[in-house]
């Protein structure tokens, strides 16, 4: 950060510098950006990795022999694991964005989504719920949901005081871990925040599946980039940085709030179909590349989009990175691990 910080850079250098962190789910988008950032800000960070893929190694500098940031290998599913870590890092923040991501993945096999994803989220916060009672170390916990998690809606932007109504696995996983991490607020007074974002994508993202990452990585192998909906799906496209800022946020307006199992959404505020995304990316890549509409897809909410009113009230928080800013670092990122 030498040269080019800002002041919001210095007061979080103070904030996070020697504050013991944990991430799950750290070699995910949002999971290696954030511990990048943490990084940077001298926190002293434990990141969970479940699986070693060797092309994870392109990911963060973290994940070399000589980093800084604790990496220990488990699974959410144990919770034995689970508070060991804790106590032996003697960790004060978590940020619990481990989970199975992918919508297909969890129509094809829900019995291991619903064990990430749920029983992973129990394991976590009743480990914090029991140290938190002897220890008093944990600070703040902030849990990774979705805007899948609120299912679909005819009432559009949701909003945080509608109900949840996930209906397929995915989604209904993320219902159930919103709610959980609810009742652990409400119920126990944990500190947990919920964060219900829309599609992120940006550096890191080697899931190309997602539209983003497949659609650039298609153009950069000169084939037509395929969708698997029929394009007019409405969604909103929340570039990694912004939400890495939104849950540092979070998390820092954890104490002043003292509200323990609120949920905050965070997105762009930019509504655009999968078509449209498609197009702006083929545009700034400068392809004159067609794409496939396979309309294959199934059991995909069609339109979905977030009000984050209350984050902009009530946490002074506001997205940076319109799709127009955020796609030209990503498509470089790409060019470069791709090459």
């Amino acid at each position: 950060m030498e040269g080019g910080c800002t002041v919001e850079d210095l007061e979080r250098l103070n904030l996070w510098k020697g504050r013991r962190v944990l991430v799950t789910g750290s070699t995910g988008v949002i999971g290696l950006n954030l511990v990048n950032r943490l990084q940077s800000y001298g926190a002293e960070v434990t990141a969970i990795v479940r699986d070693w893929v060797p092309k994870t190694q392109q990911l963060g500098s973290w994940l070399s022999d000589d980093s800084s940031v604790n990496i220990v290998r488990g699974e959410l599913e144990d919770y034995f694991f689970i508070m060991r870590v804790l106590s032996e890092y003697e960790i004060e923040y978590v940020f619990h964005l481990g989970a199975q991501t992918l919508v297909n993945v969890g129509n094809r096999s829900p019995l291991t989504t619903f064990r990430a994803n749920v029983e992973g989220t129990w394991n976590i916060l009743e480990a914090c719920r029991v140290l938190e009672t002897y220890s008093k170390n944990v600070r703040t916990v902030c849990v990774a949901s979705s805007d899948k998690a609120y299912g679909s809606s005819t009432v559009l932007p949701y909003t945080e005081d509608m109900p949840l109504f996930g209906e397929h696995p995915y989604d209904v996983s993320k219902s159930c871990t919103d709610l959980i991490a609810g009742s652990y607020g409400k119920t126990y007074g944990l500190p947990v925040y919920i964060a219900r974002m829309g599609n992120v994508y940006g550096p890191g993202d080697l899931n190309f599946s997602r539209i983003v990452p497949g659609t650039i990585r298609s153009v950069l192998a000169g084939k037509s980039p395929e969708i698997r909906s029929d394009g007019a799906p409405v969604r909103e496209y929340f570039y990694v940085e912004d939400a890495v800022d939104a849950y540092l946020t979070l998390a820092e307006n954890a104490d002043r709030l003292n509200l323990p199992g609120e949920a905050f959404n965070f997105s762009s505020g930019e509504k655009r179909t999968v078509l449209e995304v498609v197009h702006q990316i083929l545009k700034v890549m400068g392809s004159s590349l067609e794409p496939k509409i396979s309309a294959t897809g199934k059991h995909e909410i069609k339109d979905q989009y977030l009000s984050i009113q209350k984050a902009k009230t009530m946490l002074g928080w506001s997205p940076q990175y319109p799709v127009s800013r955020g796609l030209p670092p990503t498509i470089e990122w790409y060019r470069k691990v791709l090459a």
